[in-house]
């Protein structure tokens, strides 16, 4: 039986760095692999299986000058980043002819350093360490600092560098473990779900709902419906549309608008057909305020 373990990272900035450039290289080495298989298939020639897949890509890549730098992280990588690209293609075609079931399953798809999610995995092949000190030793990566929640029952066979969208570092082990069966027991017990009561037992025993959406949904109504009873909500929403009424058009003020010119420009509140400032008047022509520019 294989577990899970997951824990937390803090590289160094310099790890950051080479954990950056080993994203940015597995990521090269699986959109090759994908774009040299999407060329055969347009061409017309034969599917390129994984192992010529592999000899192109990282093989024969890494005497180029385009490619050269693949060379500065561990290969394991780039081996992890193509096994997964041939497991895609394994899934879509098994999806197409039906042997897969539940839902079509998609082609693969390029990858992009914008992706929230930036995963490497090194396998026993690239010996990586859980060192006396607690850290997590990578090949051309270092030592990098790990925060462990519990101690993991065996060895780890894999461990995968996880980057999510938060910047935030994971590693997830592997642990390959023996299958432990439960204590045989020869009582037995039915359960049955329900609306009144969460479960209902055999043997009579009943287990109460403890229905937390109506506890948090009445806790946090209860300041909506107050404010509904004394009409704030209400006020809020009119003081609201006056204001917006009053800045698209000028012509509606607001009595509070209308005092304050007064008493700013008694002359003009005085004449008679004048029109506020910044209001045409209504028999055509502009009038402007004694005072104002």
């Amino acid at each position: 039986m294989r577990l899970r373990y997951n824990v937390r990272l803090y590289p160094t900035p310099g790890q950051c760095r080479a954990l950056a450039r080993a994203f940015g290289c597995a990521r090269t080495v699986f959109n090759d692999g994908l774009c040299t298989r999407r060329q055969a298939h347009e061409q017309g020639l034969p599917y390129v299986s994984d192992t010529e897949l592999s000899k192109r890509v990282i093989t024969q890549a890494k005497r180029t000058p385009e490619r050269a730098w693949l060379g500065e992280v561990s290969a394991v990588v780039l081996q992890q980043a193509l096994a997964d690209l041939n497991t895609a293609f394994r899934v879509f075609f098994a999806s197409l002819t039906g042997a897969r079931k539940g839902p079509k399953a998609a082609r693969p798809r390029f990858r992009s350093r914008k992706d929230s999610r930036q995963s490497i995995r090194f396998t026993r092949n690239a010996r990586f360490a859980i060192t006396a000190g607690g850290r997590l030793r990578l090949p051309k990566i270092g030592d990098v600092a790990v925060r462990w929640s519990r101690d993991l029952p065996a060895e780890p066979s894999s461990v995968t560098v996880i980057k999510d969208a938060a910047d935030r570092y994971f590693a997830s082990f592997v642990v390959e473990v023996a299958d432990e069966p439960l204590p045989e027991t020869e009582s037995e017990v039915g359960i049955d779900l329900g609306l009144s009561h969460f479960a209902v037992l055999s043997d009579g025993r009943k287990v109460a709902n403890p229905r937390f959406l109506r506890r948090d949904d009445g806790a946090a109504g209860e300041p909506a419906r107050r404010r509904a009873r004394t009409g704030q909500d209400r006020r809020t929403v009119r003081l609201g549309l006056r204001d917006l009424r009053g800045s698209v058009d000028g012509r509606s003020w607001g009595r509070r608008d209308r005092r304050a010119t007064r008493r700013a420009h008694p002359a003009a509140a005085r004449r008679p057909g004048a029109a506020r400032p910044g209001c045409p008047a209504r028999n055509g022509r502009s009038h402007r305020a004694p005072g104002l520019p």
